[in-house]
């Protein structure tokens, strides 16, 4: 029976990394390649069952799926693939292109890598492709320094997650925009934060995480920011994507991260604020500090990069974070 605050933040921490851990999909799932670099992975029926029908665009070859040698462009690559999920989408084949987003992720096998294609963002768990997205956790201090943080309520006609608590601001990174263009869009359109105070917002690392369910695998990670903001200033309503903002003591929020009214990858993030502003302590938070390796080795590897100004850090942490994931799990 789980009852700690503790055990609950565990049973999320595995629950977003469920890809890694026994008895996933992993072992069956075949590599997806463009240009001979793997940029995510295929579930066997979306390989054998699905792709198949398509052999101008998919090939498979030793244990991998790759694109067509003919689709050797960015361009072509993405009309070929979206084509393809068009189909799909007709055809009803799988629930996940119901929620078509009429918004395109860029695919790329890191980050700093120059992306191959883009590709709808409602079709990126069906080929395991990593997303990128930017979450904002807004905070105030009063005069004694005790921390408060502004929660979003989602609304509720959300694709995804609607009417759960989530950071006060957060968008995913769709193809064409950067890190600090999305930052500032979100706040905008989200919570109504000018830029001259969104600006404001300091990196501090990297949530990342790997999770399967029906609709395929999520391989995400989240560029998040803290955002001091004054006592004064209050959120408000921008897109009709929020309803409401609300304004929590720290301790408060803690308890709500490890409910089920958050939205699980916004836990998280928040989880990371709640471990770097020593809000857990060691003595009644030792099972999520022992394994906050599975919120991410980024923000720690970070540290150790802090004066390098680009995200080759990220490129680095790319690289370990799968050797270290699976060398500590318990």
């Amino acid at each position: 029976m789980v009852s700690t605050w503790s055990d609950k933040m565990l049973l999320l921490l595995r629950r977003m990394n469920n890809f890694y851990l026994p008895g996933s999909s992993l072992e069956r799932c075949l590599p997806f390649k463009v240009e001979g670099e793997q940029v995510g992975w295929l579930s066997p029926k979306v390989a054998s069952s699905t792709l198949s029908r398509f052999p101008a665009v998919f090939r498979p070859h030793g244990g991998a799926v790759s694109l067509a040698p003919s689709l050797d462009s960015y361009q072509k690559r993405s009309e070929a693939v979206d084509g393809v999920l068009q189909e799909l989408r007709e055809d009803e084949t799988y629930a996940c292109l119901k929620g078509w987003r009429h918004e395109k992720y860029e695919v790329m096998a890191r980050y700093c890598d120059t992306p191959v294609m883009c590709m709808e963002r409602a079709a990126t768990s069906l080929f395991g492709i990593k997303r990128y997205g930017v979450h904002i956790n807004g905070y105030t201090r009063n005069g004694n320094g005790g921390l408060s943080m502004w929660l979003a309520r989602r609304s509720t006609t959300k694709q995804t997650y609607p009417g759960r608590l989530d950071n006060m601001a957060a968008g995913g990174l769709a193809a064409g925009c950067s890190v600090r263009q999305t930052l500032l869009k979100e706040c905008e359109e989200e919570a109504c934060i000018p830029a001259s105070i969104a600006e404001r917002a300091r990196p501090v690392g990297t949530v990342s995480y790997t999770y399967e369910d029906d609709d395929g695998v999520f391989p995400e990670s989240q560029f998040v920011f803290d955002l001091e903001l004054p006592s004064d200033f209050k959120p408000q309503v921008g897109d009709g994507e929020v309803q409401a903002f609300y304004h929590y003591p720290i301790e408060k929020v803690k308890d709500l991260v490890a409910s089920d009214e958050f939205k699980p990858n916004s836990a998280m993030v928040v989880l990371h604020f709640l471990i770097r502003h020593s809000i857990i302590e060691p003595d009644t938070g030792q099972s999520v500090l022992h394994n906050s390796h599975l919120i991410s080795i980024k923000a720690q590897l970070r540290f150790l990069c802090i004066q390098i100004k680009s995200f080759f850090c990220l490129q680095l942490t790319e690289f370990l974070f799968p050797l270290y994931f699976r060398a500590l799990l318990p």
